[in-house]
């Protein structure tokens, strides 16, 4: 049985990948859960799963489940550096489904313990894809891709080891607003980018689909993960979402992953990995939804967000940190109400060009982990500089 870790046991991913583990009895063990502050679902988690140690990164949340236990045999750990302490525990594979920044050092203390990861916090190889990847090299561990598009690349590669990729095709919905011009997504509020045509996410990522900055998050998530050049990674608007992505080889032979959008094959597949799970997830239809498939180009002059992703990962260095630490504090505050949904593109698009004259710029080579954190750190101030000063 594999002993498991799942970062963000308490969200979309997390509560997924329990269910996988739910109806494999058999093939897993949960050893340890995290959560940010979700104690009371945390807290039936523990009841049915029965971990060894769970982390919680909120002191009083912490507090308050240590009191609802009621002495079980369960090691609590709290505080910031929870969730990065827990990774370093005996287990064998950690599940990152942690949102943003915050899951990038756990990731590098997993590797360091000698863990494989099944990955679904693209934050991590966007801000530090150098860093991970080279620990990844280095400790000899797997990095599995938890994502559907990267999941279906990851399976379109298997069996084709040492054959040229000519591209690989990462499809995208294109999300609630696929079709609109700037002049109409200028005035969609929260509650209308929150409705995704296809998934059922969390707020932050499904905000990322609408605006497309998920899919330049996936761009660069794929350059790391895959190691082919950024020129040869396409995005496909694939609004039916059965393709979940595809690898062109170098005969132009296609091989692509198909399924109904359920995030708990890719989920099985990276905990399972080389092992097939069953799994009660709908079939395709072919006569179905499945019957008309249709693919578009991406709007780039619209979804700015998903040219700037691409830009600031040929522009390498700290600048993916700097465009995902500035698009984290902007979501958050579009889901406040706080600026428009336009403001997310243009406000990224002023940091960036701000970042050039940054003392927190570095190269490629010249990256460190201090760095990487640093220039996030700098992004998230220059964006609320930037936007009281009324540049957006």
């Amino acid at each position: 049985m594999k002993q498991v870790i799942i970062l963000g046991s308490t969200g979309s991913i997390g509560t997924q990948a329990l269910d996988v583990i739910r109806e494999n009895p058999d093939m897993f063990c949960v050893y340890g859960l995290s959560c940010g502050a979700k104690v009371d679902l945390l807290l039936k988690q523990i009841e049915e799963f029965c971990p060894s140690v769970v982390a919680v990164s909120d002191d009083e949340k912490a507090e308050e489940l240590k009191a609802m236990l009621r002495g079980k045999s369960v090691r609590i750990l709290s505080g910031e550096e929870a969730q990065a302490e827990i990774v370093k525990e005996d287990c064998d594979i950690v599940l990152n489904s942690l949102m943003g920044m915050r899951g990038l050092v756990p990731t590098l203390n997993a590797i360091e313990a000698g863990h494989d990861i099944a990955l679904a916090n693209k934050e991590t190889l966007v801000a530090g894809g150098a860093l991970v990847m080279n620990a990844v090299k280095e400790k000899g561990i797997k990095l599995l891709p938890v994502d559907s598009e990267h999941s279906a690349i990851f399976q379109s590669l298997q069996g084709n080891e040492g054959n040229k990729i000519k591209k690989i095709l990462l499809t995208a919905s294109g999300g609630p607003f696929r079709g609109f011009s700037l002049d109409e997504l200028a005035k969609v509020t929260p509650g209308d980018a929150l409705k995704h045509p296809n998934w059922n996410m969390g707020q932050k990522i499904t905000i990322d689909s609408a605006t497309m900055m998920n899919k330049g998050l996936e761009v660069i998530e794929a350059k790391w993960l895959f190691d082919v050049d950024i020129d040869r990674i396409e995005v496909l608007v694939h609004p039916q979402s059965i393709l979940h992505s595809a690898v062109e080889y170098e005969d132009t032979a296609i091989i692509g992953q198909m399924g109904v959008p359920d995030m708990k094959v890719p989920i099985s597949y990276a905990l399972g990995y080389p092992k097939r799970i069953y799994s009660d997830a709908e079939s395709v239809d072919f006569f179905g939804k499945a019957s008309e498939l249709t693919f578009e180009k991406p709007d780039l002059n619209v979804f700015r967000c998903l040219d700037l992703a691409i830009e600031s990962s040929k522009r390498g260095g700290t600048y993916p940190a700097v465009m995902n630490g500035a698009n984290e504090v902007l979501v958050d505050l579009f889901l406040k109400e706080e600026i428009g949904f336009t403001d997310i593109q243009n406000t990224i698009e002023k940091v960036m060009d701000l970042h050039a004259d940054s003392e927190t710029v570095f190269s490629e080579d010249e990256l460190t982990l201090e760095r990487v954190l640093d220039a996030d750190r700098w992004a998230r101030k220059r964006v609320v500089e930037v936007l009281k000063g009324g540049e957006r």
